[in-house]
């Protein structure tokens, strides 16, 4: 199990405490993940032990948003979805930024996927301390954040065959891009030809749970595609 690998840290934002989890080397430039509408589960921690090994390493932190709970089937993480507090969640967001400045990292990127795509783009419109920002097939409500206002530099990714319409599908994906340009912003999108929703998730446990919600879809190549172009821009703006 991928845990051992992980240290548990408690970080304090206002009134509240949250759990989080570290793995990478200590000086590295901080990259803080951000979990699918599961939660904290075994998918994310992957993600996360990944990015801590990419090129010379980077420093990884998942926040904790949904404080302990995890969905085990699309229902479940509908409602824990449903019920986040997303203002709150950009605000662990900047608190696990600001972690990670604190301790050890000059520079720290915000990346997820799914729910968390869609908070790490907002974070670059409203937590002035990120570097960089990667986001995979998940976009802000206008009501969250306004990306035409974004701050930070942005790349995101999307599956071409996506269906989530309005949050990660293509037509999301193309407005994602109008906005970005709006702003002014470094940022590239990118949208991958026959892949769906939630791609990069290649766990034995990630395909099989993918097919049980009908995504069959398995494109190695595109998964290696995007992350070497994610290590590119957090090296480039982490550096």
């Amino acid at each position: 199990m991928a845990d051992s690998a992980f240290k548990k840290i408690q970080i304090q934002r206002d009134d509240t405490t949250f759990d989080a989890y570290v793995v990478g080397k200590e000086d590295a430039p901080g990259i803080v993940v951000i979990q699918e509408w599961w939660g904290v589960d075994f998918e994310i921690k992957n993600h996360a032990i990944k990015i801590s090994q990419l090129d010379t390493g980077f420093k990884a932190l998942i926040p904790d948003l949904y404080r302990g709970k995890v969905g085990l089937d699309t229902a479940e993480a509908q409602h824990l979805m449903d019920g986040l507090d997303w203002q709150g969640a950009i605000k662990d967001i900047r608190a696990s930024v600001n972690w990670l400045k604190a301790n050890g990292s000059k520079k720290v990127g915000v990346t997820g996927m799914c729910m968390g795509g869609a908070l790490a783009i907002a974070s670059s419109v409203l937590v002035p301390e990120v570097d960089a920002v990667v986001g995979f097939y998940g976009t802000p409500s206008s009501e969250l954040a306004d990306v035409g206002q974004a701050k930070a530099p942005v790349q995101a990714h999307f599956g071409e065959l996506d269906n989530f319409v309005g949050f990660s599908d293509v037509t999301a994906a193309k407005s994602l891009e109008e906005k970005l340009k709006a702003s002014g912003v470094a940022h590239e999108v990118y949208i991958y030809e026959g892949n769906g929703h939630a791609f990069l998730n290649r766990s034995p446990e990630g395909v099989s749970r993918r097919k049980s919600m009908g995504l069959s879809d398995e494109d190695e190549a595109a998964v290696e595609l995007a992350w070497s172009r994610f290590t590119s821009w957090m090296k480039h703006y982490l550096a």
